[in-house]
């Protein structure tokens, strides 16, 4: 059974009318469509527009003594649609269900043959989440993996100014009005939106640039190929390094390495073997490969592994403030730089900086 197509409406954030446009899209397709999920938040032109439709019941399930009602799955393949419309890709279900993510369940559907056009806002991209969080200072939760929106056949990015959004905000077409002072004055700030609307278009444009057809283009000398080496700690400020590391790989059309150089014979516990989990699970997301590697000698470690695998390119995260007699030692990026074959270029990664 061919595989369905896969519509995505991009927005920089709620309110943007990414759900209003996919309706608009719904109602003008003339196949056979049902509404798979909807999630108004009470903005009346959005249900106004979805009446009509044909929506497929949501099931209820109980979790930690809640009822909350998650889109059936089972139930949209049993109806075989030729589109559906599933809103917020980006959605955690709740545990017991078939899958953990709404992402996954479109994939589902899609393998079933059935068309969908779904809703998704640029801050839910993994690879985003401390760039957008540092911009912002809100840490998204629910993400999913940037795989998700490149597997999508269109990209469809809902487009309007921070200023109409603020006024789309005041009139309370965007939050009921107890939530728009709150938001004026937090998410919803005009810095805020404008940086989340650049990263918008800046994603679209990637994506455009990713889906060219090569014969299409201009032909030159083949190109090297390249290969990325992030050096992590089992520590929370790596996955910022980890995810800066991921985007650079995918501008430059390269897989990338995660590294880790563990002490010989001392297991992580505690808050570093939590961290270590939590680092593996986030190069799983990503796609990326995550290499743990035993050895007393960080540099000749990394070093071996750069060889070994093609390394072009070394990210280190930045070092903390060197006291005492550690003023004197080389830093560890020169290090590296010394040991590694040549050629390899190595980029210091800075840290957070708190505002």
């Amino acid at each position: 059974m061919p595989r369905g197509r896969h519509k995505v409406f991009l927005g920089m954030a709620a309110g943007v009318g990414k759900t209003y446009r996919m309706l608009q899209e719904g109602r003008a397709d003339d196949r056979d469509t049902v509404i798979g999920l909807l999630e108004t938040h009470g903005r009346a032109e959005t249900a106004a527009l979805a009446h009509g439709f044909e929506m497929v019941p949501r099931r209820e399930v109980v979790y930690r003594g809640t009822t909350v009602a998650e889109m059936d799955l089972p139930a949209i393949l049993a109806r075989a649609p030729q589109l559906c419309l599933i809103d917020e890709l980006a959605h955690t279900n709740s545990p017991g269900l078939e899958h953990g993510k709404r992402y996954e369940d479109v994939e589902e559907v899609l393998a079933a043959g059935i068309d969908v056009f779904s809703t998704l806002n640029v801050q839910h991209l993994e690879s985003l989440n401390d760039q957008l969080a540092e911009h912002s200072g809100v840490r998204v939760r629910e993400t999913l993996p940037d795989k998700a929106l490149q597997r999508a056949d269109e990209v469809v990015l809902i487009d309007v100014t921070p200023e109409a959004l603020l006024q789309r905000l005041r009139e309370g077409k965007v939050y009921p009005s107890e939530r728009i002072d709150a938001a004026l004055n937090g998410f919803f700030r005009i810095e805020n939106l404008t940086a989340l609307r650049e990263t918008a278009l800046r994603q679209v444009a990637e994506e455009v640039v990713s889906r060219r057809d090569p014969a299409q283009e201009v032909r030159s000398a083949p190109a090297v190929g390249e290969r990325l080496l992030a050096l992590v700690q089992p520590q929370p400020s790596a996955q910022r390094l980890v995810r800066r590391a991921w985007r650079s790989a995918q501008r430059l059309g390269a897989d990338l390495d995660v590294l880790w150089v563990q002490p010989p014979g001392r297991a992580p516990d505690g808050d570093t073997a939590r961290a270590l989990f939590a680092l593996q699970q986030l190069v799983s997301v990503l796609g990326a490969h995550m290499v743990v590697r035993e050895s007393d000698d960080v540099v000749e470690a990394a070093a071996a592994e750069i060889r070994e695998r093609g390394t072009t390119y070394v990210l280190v995260g930045e070092s903390p403030p060197r006291r005492g007699l550690a003023r004197l030692r080389e830093p560890l990026p020169q290090r590296i730089m010394r040991a590694a074959p040549r050629g390899v270029d190595v980029r210091i990664v800075a840290a957070r900086r708190e505002k």
